[in-house]
């Protein structure tokens, strides 16, 4: 795995409206989980940075807006970025209107120990359906599960299954996809079935609960890798434990290679 490679971070919640300080939330919660950060900057229009002044208040404008604007920490040897946007009912599950979260962060080994902490910070200040965390280089293969190809379906690589676009999946609490590290609200993991403790004993090694009831489940001990064959079967393996996830129950299965 490229050693640059950084930590893609997306959750999905439900759509903002009004002041609801959840953007305070995501925020304030993502710089307590990494000690040390300070997202106080943004880029201009002529694509500088440029300090925020009374962030919070800046946040909560944003905020009545549906959005949280772009907001960095200033470092460009060490960007830890951040910001959210609205998702139309279309391009959303159920035809509910969400609200996604996407953040990067450099791939170091702070950022690998505070990874978890730093996923639900972001996703219970949301108040997520559910969320994930995956080093960029997986995040791209894991993509084409979805992304459609000029002949048709999505042809995801390295034998994982196609997954059904956003918009088709029946509910907004089913994951759309699986990470490195997984946030399930309460709800999403009842939808899905976790946690099953007859079939779970792997997962639940690498899981634990959050405060508001729901779970941080991580696949791997090491970040996703998906050169590695034993990273690879471990993902696998979850989709085959978990149907719903990315709307698969009930297609039939994908012809077996020749």
């Amino acid at each position: 795995m490229n050693a640059k490679s950084p930590l893609i971070l997306n959750v999905f919640a439900p759509a903002i409206e009004g002041d609801d300080n959840r953007t305070l939330a995501i925020v304030h919660g993502m710089e307590r989980a990494l000690p040390g950060l300070h997202l106080e900057w943004r880029v201009t229009e002529k694509r500088q940075l440029a300090v925020v002044p009374q962030r919070d208040a800046w946040l909560r404008q944003a905020a009545a807006r549906g959005e949280l604007p772009f907001i960095c920490n200033g470092d460009e040897r060490y960007p830890v970025m951040i910001s959210g946007h609205h998702r139309s009912l279309y391009a959303s599950p159920g035809h509910q209107p969400q609200f996604q979260v996407h953040a990067k962060l450099p791939l170091d080994a702070a950022v690998i120990a505070a990874a978890a902490d730093v996923l639900v910070a972001v996703a219970e200040g949301a108040r997520a359906f559910w969320g994930q965390a995956t080093p960029d280089e997986a995040a791209g293969d894991i993509a084409y599960q979805t992304a459609p190809t000029r002949e048709g379906p999505p042809s995801p690589p390295r034998g994982l299954p196609a997954l059904k676009l956003f918009q088709h999946i029946r509910s907004p609490e089913i994951p759309y996809y699986l990470g490195w590290l997984n946030y399930w609200s309460e709800a999403s993991a009842r939808a899905i079935g976790f946690p099953d403790p007859a079939r779970d004993t792997g997962l639940l090694s690498r899981a634990r609960r959050t405060a508001t009831g729901g779970w941080i489940v991580q696949l791997t001990e090491a970040p996703l890798n998906l050169d590695d064959p034993a990273h690879l079967e471990a993902l696998k393996q979850a989709y085959e434990r978990f149907p719903e996830i990315g709307g698969r129950q009930g297609l039939p299965r994908p012809p077996e290679a020749p």
